[in-house]
């Protein structure tokens, strides 16, 4: 039986530390923004498949990658 054939995307986004005294705040922002993209890309059917974060200097990158079946 052969693999049904599949479609990929990423989705990536970024976020800069600011002076605050909440230390949370990346966490916070970062949580919210990945479930609004998780919303919007699973209304047109996908899923996602991995996820990936680097930071460089004050910023934190995020990726994530989504999979759906042709």
């Amino acid at each position: 039986m052969s693999q049904p054939q599949k479609e990929y995307k990423v989705a990536s986004f970024l976020l800069y530390s600011k002076l605050t005294l909440d230390t949370k705040h990346i966490l916070k922002d970062s949580t919210k923004k990945i479930q609004e993209i998780l919303d919007e890309y699973s209304k047109e059917g996908w899923r996602l498949a991995s996820t990936d974060a680097t930071n460089f200097g004050h910023a934190v990158y995020y990726y994530l990658y989504f999979e759906r079946a042709i």
